[in-house]
């Protein structure tokens, strides 16, 4: 059980694996979640963190994944059918979980914020994980100028925040602590709580803004009180909504759960936005 310290300051993430970089004969480019697993040698320690240059996290970055005629920010435009039954198992409802977490309706989100392969030209060792807050994505290092690219919502106006950090713990469908400041914000918030091993919080589960996996971000042995973690609202994905946290569709924080393992380096870029 957690301190109750290392509770997210947040109201909106892994079994954990080593990242692999994949070979032709593990995956199949065009649909990248068909990948079996990567490797490769142990994340080097923590580095001071040298951002890529903007031409590494542009945008339109050719993914490997045929692109749908969208740019962030366009939401309503259909995507390509071929694309669109591929996603629709990808984000399809998740079964042999403890609570139920439903399929995503492809309609709330703007294609461009869909999990893709992309071209990722970078310096950080596989398995790097990389924030993008300006363009809310979320991208996990393949090695060979490869990454998977996830859309994320990130900190409001006041919330944003950027640095270097490493994922310290990860945790399925984890207990929420709301901290004293944010309940004195958002008082009724008490309404939700309950007294808890770890103190006054909220128990995992459908309601839990953690969502089904929460990783937590510290910096050396100081926890930032930042985390990585799903949401049961995934229209928000794109935005700059939360608290300072990072969140990811279900579907997506678990697959990157199951790939970036505790000790994985973290760096945010500035969301320009506060």
């Amino acid at each position: 059980m957690l301190d109750p310290r290392v509770s997210a300051i947040c109201v909106t993430i892994i079994s954990a694996l080593i990242a692999h970089s994949a070979s032709a004969q593990d995956c199949d480019d065009r649909f990248p979640w068909t990948c079996r697993g990567f490797g490769g040698p142990p994340l080097q320690p923590m580095r001071p963190w040298t951002p890529p240059s903007p031409r590494e996290i542009a945008p339109n970055a050719q993914p490997t994944l045929p692109a749908a005629p969208i740019r962030p920010g366009e939401i309503g435009r259909a995507l390509d059918p071929a694309l669109r039954s591929q996603y629709a198992a990808l984000y399809a409802a998740v079964d042999g979980e403890p609570f139920p977490i439903p399929a995503v309706k492809l309609s709330d989100i703007d294609p461009a914020y869909l999990r893709k392969a992309v071209f990722f030209p970078t310096s950080e060792p596989s398995g790097t994980i990389v924030i993008d807050a300006q363009n809310h994505f979320l991208f996990l290092v393949q090695g060979g100028g490869r990454a998977l690219r996830y859309g994320v919502g990130v900190g409001r106006q006041g919330f944003g925040w950027s640095g270097a950090a490493t994922i310290h713990d990860k945790q399925e469908w984890p207990d929420w602590y709301p901290p004293k400041e944010m309940i004195q914000r958002q008082p009724e918030l008490k309404r939700q709580m309950s007294e808890l091993q770890s103190g006054v919080g909220m128990p995992g589960g459908p309601r839990n803004p953690l969502g089904s996996r929460a990783m937590y971000l510290w910096q050396g042995n100081k926890d930032t009180l930042y985390r990585i973690h799903g949401t049961f609202e995934p229209w928000t994905i794109g935005k700059s909504v939360s608290s300072g946290c990072i969140r990811m569709i279900n579907q997506d924080v678990i697959d990157l759960y199951e790939r970036a393992p505790v000790g994985a380096r973290v760096g945010v870029l500035g969301a320009g936005v506060g």
